[in-house]
């Protein structure tokens, strides 16, 4: 059986000076065709529609067909990963725009020529509730570990700047006994 339908395929192909494929999908708009000439099919070439793949090899022509729809697994995982993508998404998206307030808030503090101490409070509040949505974010997976480490700590080395800046906080030299001592 396999024999007579390769020398059918074989005499099909030695016969038609050009071949013209056509393949359609199940909507009307999406139909796409390919055309070869016999000369082409005696050098291997792969020949790509969409769900058909034509392969050229001598004079036999080898036509593939993708099944037509997904198996229900892959359905499942492809809602699955919709589902996460989004919610990855608004949760990045929340931690850049409360890093956004945090470090805007800290740059107009630093502008600020006769800003006070008390003025960071509001500030740390901000910080610590951002700390708080990286920490989330970290515990669920949507960011990494290494990358909620990072961002914590610009924060926390923004802050320590603008303090730097206004005076507020000194940062302890090293001892000379603690030098001695290494």
């Amino acid at each position: 059986m396999a024999a007579a339908v390769l020398s059918c395929c074989s005499v099909l192909t030695s016969r038609l000076n050009n071949l013209s494929l056509t393949a359609t999908s199940s909507s009307p708009s999406q139909s796409s065709s390919i055309s070869f000439s016999s000369s082409v099919s005696h050098n291997p070439s792969l020949f790509s529609t969409g769900e058909w793949s034509f392969f050229a090899i001598d004079d036999l022509v080898v036509c593939e067909a993708a099944p037509g729809r997904k198996a229900d697994s892959a359905v499942k995982r492809a809602r699955q990963a919709e589902k996460r993508r989004v919610h990855n998404k608004a949760k990045k998206s929340e931690v850049r725009t409360r890093m956004r307030k945090v470090l805007e808030a800290l740059d107009d503090l630093r502008k600020k020529p006769a800003a006070q101490p008390e003025e960071v409070l509001p500030v740390e509040k901000l910080i610590a509730e951002t700390y708080s949505v990286i920490d989330k974010a970290v515990k669920v997976g949507t960011l990494h570990r290494n990358t909620g480490a990072r961002r914590k700590s610009r924060l926390a080395r923004t802050k320590k700047a603008v303090e730097v800046h206004h005076g507020w906080y000194t940062p302890a030299s090293a001892s000379p006994a603690a030098a001695d001592a290494v």
